[in-house]
């Protein structure tokens, strides 16, 4: 019990010094809390880290060379030009009536007896594709008719060769002699007649020469006709070969069968020019009205197949008409573009085959110029990270890339259009693709990325372990 009086003496003394000490702190404030602070450019910085979450980043990434292989990392320079915009409208190719198509009928009314080609055969102009023998009584009769007006009127001038000299010397009157030359003329209308009738039936000159000369024909040849070309076509849009070959699509007649005059006997495609068939709702209908006045370009794309092994790209074409009906069903407006067909040509069994690119039914999708943007950069779409409000690009430096930012003032799924405002001149090298890579690399180094995840060198993102 003699410890207590000393023990509360010594609480006494230090909750004393205790007290004395904090007034000594408060006294000297001024010397010792700047001590405690940072630099003010120090905690500015970390006044923002600490608004932001995680420290400031870097705008700049170095890339070891396999690291830019790994992403296959290209670069180019910018070049200001001039940008379309477009709106897509789906569309397929069809066939282009009294072109691309035509049918092949029966002259008279006749049986078959040979058919030379068949489905998938290439044929070309004067390649005879049926054989007809004759059954029909008109056809005789015009041959024979032929024969007999040729003979009547060698028997007419004969009679004036005769007469002629008479006719001078007064020992036959002249009226007989003016008598026989009418009917030569007359004869001559109608041989000129026949010999027209007969080659509207599809007799070749030297058929119908025999039957002038008395050997009646039973069997007409049916020939392959020749190609059509557009009038319309002018000579830049023409192409530079136009093949004189048909295919056979289709025969419609069997051996030994009947057929009357104006009967189809098969259909022959000739797939050099075609048409592109477009279907457009009515609220775009003054696009492509704008379109057409002004022969604007329209892209073409094949929507199904992929550009295969040819090297070719498909030429931009123009609408060659609209057309002034809406279909009923789905309240929309068809379009025409012109397409010139491309193709290759291969021998087999002596024949020269051909191979077209293009064949009616594939479907494409066509992008219709809608507004021009002047004086703009146009990337790749994956050459563009959008990070919240901001659009960046990264610039190429060497293996150094360094984090711009941009204004896209219109992308679409393939391209982006930066616009030329300074923030990046003409001429620097940026990054055409795997430019999320870039920014996630970029958030990994500079400490901004995610929590719970970690960011390797070629951007990707896997959650820590």
């Amino acid at each position: 019990m003699e410890f207590l009086p000393v023990f509360k003496y010594f609480q006494t003394i230090l909750a004393i010094a205790a007290i004395c000490g904090l007034i000594a702190l408060g006294v000297t404030h001024e010397l010792w809390v700047p001590l405690l602070a940072p630099s003010g450019e120090e905690g500015e910085d970390l006044s923002a880290a600490a608004a932001a979450g995680g420290a400031p980043p870097s705008e700049q990434l170095l890339l070891s060379e396999q690291a830019q292989k790994n992403l296959k990392l290209t670069s180019k320079p910018l070049r200001p030009t001039n940008y379309w915009k477009t709106i897509d409208v789906p569309g397929m190719i069809v066939d282009r009536p009294g072109i691309s198509d035509r049918g092949v009928v029966a002259p008279v009314t006749a049986i078959v007896t040979s058919i030379h080609h068949y489905a998938g055969d290439t044929v070309e102009t004067d390649d005879v594709l049926f054989t007809l023998r004759l059954v029909g009584e008109s056809f005789q009769t015009s041959q024979t008719e032929l024969f007999k007006a040729i003979k009547d009127r060698e028997i007419a001038q004969e009679h004036i060769d005769r007469l002629d000299d008479l006719a001078k010397a007064g020992g036959v009157a002249g009226v007989r002699v003016i008598d026989l030359k009418n009917e030569v003329r007359r004869l001559d209308v109608s041989i000129n007649a026949y010999r027209q009738d007969l080659q509207i039936r599809g007799l070749a000159p030297d058929q119908i020469a025999a039957i002038a000369s008395g050997e009646l024909i039973s069997d007409v040849v049916i020939r392959v006709p020749p190609v059509a070309a557009d009038e319309n076509e002018s000579d830049h849009q023409a192409p530079a070969e136009r093949l004189p070959a048909f295919e056979v699509q289709e025969v419609n007649v069997r051996l030994g069968e009947q057929v009357q005059a104006g009967e189809m006997l098969c259909t022959l495609s000739h797939h050099q020019s075609l048409f592109i068939e477009g279907n457009a709702f009515r609220r775009e209908l003054p696009l492509l009205q704008k379109g057409a006045e002004e022969s604007l370009p329209i892209t073409v794309e094949l929507a199904e197949d992929a550009q295969g092994d040819w090297d070719a790209p498909i030429p931009p074409t123009t609408i060659h008409h609209i057309s002034n009906t809406l279909d009923a069903k789905n309240r929309t407006a068809s379009f025409y573009l012109t397409l010139e067909n491309q193709f290759r040509s291969y021998q087999r069994d002596g024949k020269r085959l051909f191979l077209w690119r293009f064949r009616p039914g594939q479907r494409v999708r066509l992008k219709v110029n809608t507004e021009q943007l002047e004086n703009v950069f146009v990337l790749p779409a994956a050459a563009v990270v959008q990070e919240g409000a901001e659009s960046y690009v990264f610039r190429r430096n060497g293996d150094l890339f360094e984090r711009r930012p941009v204004h896209v003032v219109h992308q679409t799924q393939s391209e982006a259009v930066i616009a030329n405002d300074g923030s990046i001149p003409p001429g620097l090298y940026v990054a055409q693709n795997a430019a999320v890579q870039l920014n996630r690399a970029l958030k990994s180094k500079s400490g901004t990325a995610q929590p719970g995840v970690h960011v390797h060198a070629d951007g990707s993102v896997h959650a820590n372990h």
